[in-house]
């Protein structure tokens, strides 16, 4: 059972959902009205919003392994002794989700190409990042550590933390979660739609992104479709686990999407995501645990997405495809998704070097795929964060399946 101060965590993330309309709402109104206000806004008015996300989007930087930290490390150590074991189950949940979605983008690629892009050449595309407008200045700020160093620091001390006995550090690490949760709840989610609203508004001032969308929208939609058999059958397997209806579950996980749509960053999803999993029934230590741990080795949306748009420029510029390289490129991804950061573009630069090495993707194929992919970015990594609730509520079904036969267990000995 949650302690008290989870309890109260979680009570204090919820108080400002109850007294105004929910994040939902505002989000959607905030991608509505920055697409609109993009097409007639002075571009002195869009840079000022620009240099407020430049601000917001720094300080989501500084503050993502601090969050990483905060909410991994206490969560680990109430976890028990066995947190090693479930580390170790998580991210074979996470690896398999990923390799499922890239054999799935892989299958329907090969199936629906060939008449899709038939006829098809490719096309000069210009990066839509090369269009956005640029802050009036910058305050930078450096996080104190990397997010794969705060993974480790806090893999370490939360394991760490169930060895020895004694309660002063793991104390420090519970208030430390309480700061945090204070932070996501008064600063990192009521600015998030005044951010989302600057990352729309600066997109549809660009234009370019529309370029690329229109020149691939038969591909676009295709993987569109396929996001969503992802999750659908993702929450129905996790509703078969969590004994509730996966409709449902996906239904509360809905304020995550809609986040990462405006974000395109699993990592500045983490406190929203983390609040879903919660409201839908996760407990708060493996939610703490899973949702942050998922925001950087659990990629199934970006991996779906990399694999059917490397096949798409592969048709495109007339390249051989050979299935069994395809499928050693998508066991690959898996992997190389895990170090990829989860920031807006991570996946795509982490898959670069994979691109070349194992497709033979020349330099504009490359900046193809790049444009393309950066372009609708925020589909795949809200398919991405959207799932980790499900593999929560996997691993909160799995860990108390495993504390009631450890206490039937000694109920049997005593």
């Amino acid at each position: 059972m949650p302690s008290w101060g989870a309890h109260a965590s979680y009570s204090f993330l919820m108080t400002s959902e109850r007294r105004s309309i929910g994040l939902l709402p505002k989000i959607l109104i905030a991608i509505v009205l920055g697409i609109v206000c993009g097409l007639f806004f002075p571009e002195w008015l869009t840079r000022a919003f620009v240099t407020f996300n430049g601000l917001f989007g720094n300080f989501l930087g500084f503050i993502i392994p601090l969050i990483i930290v905060g909410l991994i490390t206490p969560a680990i150590a109430e976890l028990g002794r066995g947190a090693g074991k479930w580390l170790a189950v998580t991210a074979a949940i996470a690896y398999g989700s990923t390799l499922f979605a890239g054999f799935v983008g892989l299958a329907t690629s090969m199936a629906v190409f060939p008449s899709l892009l038939a006829g098809k050449t490719a096309q000069s595309v210009t990066n839509p990042e090369d269009a956005l407008l640029t802050p009036f200045f910058k305050v930078e700020m450096p996080p104190l550590m990397g997010v794969m160093t705060a993974l480790i620091l806090a893999f370490i001390i939360g394991v760490g933390l169930t060895l020895v006995d004694g309660d002063v550090v793991r104390r420090g690490f519970v208030e430390f979660r309480e700061i945090v949760n204070k932070v996501i709840a008064g600063v990192l989610i009521p600015l998030l739609p005044l951010y989302i609203f600057g990352v729309f508004l600066n997109m549809a001032a660009a234009g370019q992104v529309w370029n690329v969308i229109t020149t691939f929208l038969g591909v676009i939609l295709m993987v569109f479709a396929l996001t969503v058999v992802l999750l659908l059958i993702q929450y129905a397997i996790a509703g078969a686990f969590f004994k509730k209806n996966p409709l449902v579950m996906l239904k509360t996980m809905l304020p995550a999407y809609a986040t990462a749509l405006g974000t395109s960053s699993s990592a500045a999803t983490i406190p929203v995501t983390h609040r879903q999993a919660m409201q839908m029934g996760v407990s708060e230590p493996v939610s703490s645990f899973v949702v942050p741990l998922c925001a950087t080795i659990h990629l199934a949306g970006s991996t779906i997405k990399i694999t059917c748009f490397s096949l798409a420029v592969m048709f495109l510029y007339g390249k051989p495809v050979d299935i069994p390289t395809m499928i050693g490129f998508v066991m690959m991804l898996g992997i190389m998704m895990i170090a990829a950061p989860g920031v807006p573009g991570g996946a795509i630069m982490t898959a670069t070097s994979l691109l070349t090495t194992m497709l033979g993707f020349t330099e504009p194929q490359v900046g193809l795929m790049i444009a393309t992919y950066i372009a609708i970015d925020s589909f795949g990594t809200a398919t991405n964060v959207t799932g980790d609730g499900a593999i929560a509520a996997i691993v909160d079904t799995l860990t108390r399946r495993s504390r009631g036969r450890e206490e039937r267990g000694a109920t049997a000995v005593a």
